[in-house]
């Protein structure tokens, strides 16, 4: 091979290796421009999440005054019931 030969296959190797770069490049530039899409996205997701939390936390708490009211009322259906046996 001539020293024209091996420069020119030196040339297009480096030449595929800055394509390659080149697309990678592209590829990178793509997704960042869709990240501010996908932040608002999760973004969103957060928020519906928080409002879904407070939601379950507001039920717990109405679920809690009930199993109070209800074991309140068993506590003295039980002493009423426990009453009516002693006589």
């Amino acid at each position: 091979m001539s020293r024209l030969d091996l420069a020119t296959e030196r040339f297009q190797a480096a030449l595929e290796s800055l394509e390659n770069a080149a697309g990678s490049v592209g590829e990178s530039l793509d997704s960042a421009a869709k990240l501010p899409e996908r932040l608002a996205e999760l973004e969103a997701e957060r928020e519906r999440l928080l409002a879904k939390v407070a939601e379950l936390e507001e039920e717990i708490t109405v679920l809690s005054g009930l199993t109070e009211e209800v074991e309140g009322r068993l506590d003295g259906a039980m002493g009423e019931i426990r009453a009516a046996l002693a006589r």
